[in-house]
């Protein structure tokens, strides 16, 4: 923990079902995004936009919780 590019291959690996964090650059997320996106995950914004790599938030799932964790991240945080 403690680096976003670090959680987001661990959602892409299967140790995590899901990560989200704000406050980031892209530089944070563009390489690890890409590693989720190439094993079938889903990257969206807490808004559930295209806007996470340069909004500053990103929400990353497996396909299977994707549109659950999609609803509470909207709920809570937009």
């Amino acid at each position: 923990m403690g680096a976003a590019s670090l959680d987001l291959c661990y959602v892409a690996c299967g140790r995590m079902d899901a990560f989200f964090e704000y406050n980031l650059k892209p530089w944070d997320v563009a390489a690890g995004s890409l590693i989720v996106q190439e094993a079938g995950g889903e990257i969206f914004d807490f808004n559930g936009r295209d806007n996470w790599l340069f909004g500053g938030e990103i929400v990353a799932t497996n396909s299977k919780i994707y549109k659950e964790f999609e609803s509470l991240i909207k709920e809570n945080f937009s």
